[in-house]
């Protein structure tokens, strides 16, 4: 249903590298590092994607931001998202310096939003976004896993997310969208 995105490792590492500098410097300094020299950069990498950058500190979510589309090319979305994550989520207070040894960072690159019926859903591999008048909400597709959601239940939390009533989604005028993500973080280089 939805186009799939694959990066090579070397191209995760270096998105994972670029996000944890880039809060470091963010948190010292109050500015972006140098993005990668022109020659490190794969197509891949500058390519236009959507991206979440979410944070974890001790197991627990501590920012996520993220966009659909990409309004530049990938390595500059995921320097964005990182400062956004960090410093701009409105959950979580800004990060300071001494948090920044204890954070686990996570990429999820997606791909194309796309309109679905609730059975097409598939727990695992689609993000669901949910809109309906002025209320969105979106949930990425590890939380279902995390969760060990069921379809169901992914619906109903993503209403929920979205400050709808759980079973929003059965009703006419809420509208389902999905996307697949390309999911990677630090521990898995640890």
């Amino acid at each position: 249903m939805t186009e799939e995105f694959k990066l090579e490792k070397q191209e995760k590492k270096i998105l994972l590298k670029l996000a944890r500098e880039t809060i470091e410097s963010y948190a010292r300094t109050g500015q972006k590092p140098e993005p990668p020299p022109p020659d490190k950069l794969t197509e891949a990498l500058k390519s236009r994607r959507g991206a979440f950058v979410s944070l974890h500190k001790k197991g627990e979510l501590r920012g996520c931001i993220g966009l659909f589309e990409g309004r530049g090319p990938l390595f500059q979305t995921i320097q964005e998202m990182a400062v956004a994550a960090g410093f701009e989520d409105p959950r979580f207070p800004a990060l300071n310096p001494s948090e920044l040894k204890e954070l686990e960072i996570e990429i999820s690159v997606l791909g194309p939003l796309q309109k679905c019926r609730a059975e097409e859903v598939k727990v695992g591999k689609h993000g669901i976004y949910i809109t309906r008048g002025f209320n969105r909400g979106v949930l990425l597709p590890q939380v279902a896993t995390e969760y060990c959601w069921d379809r169901e239940t992914f619906l109903n939390q993503t209403c929920v997310k979205a400050g709808l009533a759980p079973q929003a989604w059965k009703e006419p005028g809420t509208q389902i969208e999905v996307f697949c993500a390309e999911v990677f973080n630090e521990k898995d280089w640890a």
